[in-house]
């Protein structure tokens, strides 16, 4: 099984379609609340160099906003 793990914030649109599409496709993801945790928001921008959100990493793989398609290749998702 994959890892993932998506660093978010409350108010975040994309933040919540990107968890929907997670639910929907029955993805085990692990959240990290960056705006109220900052170790996770260090690591979030070391990993993606920026300061958005939502950032997911599948398994070392970054992807930055929702992103329907990318999340389906990585997750091999039809």
């Amino acid at each position: 099984m994959q890892k993932v793990t998506i660093y978010t914030t409350p108010t975040c649109v994309y933040c919540k379609m990107t968890k929907a599409f997670f639910k929907e496709n029955n993805v085990q993801y692990e959240e990290k609340d960056v705006s109220t945790d900052r170790t996770a928001a260090d690591e979030m921008i070391k990993k993606s160099n920026q300061m958005g959100v939502p950032v997911v990493d599948i398994d070392g793989q970054i992807l930055v906003g929702f992103d329907k398609e990318g999340l389906s290749r990585l997750l091999n998702i039809k």
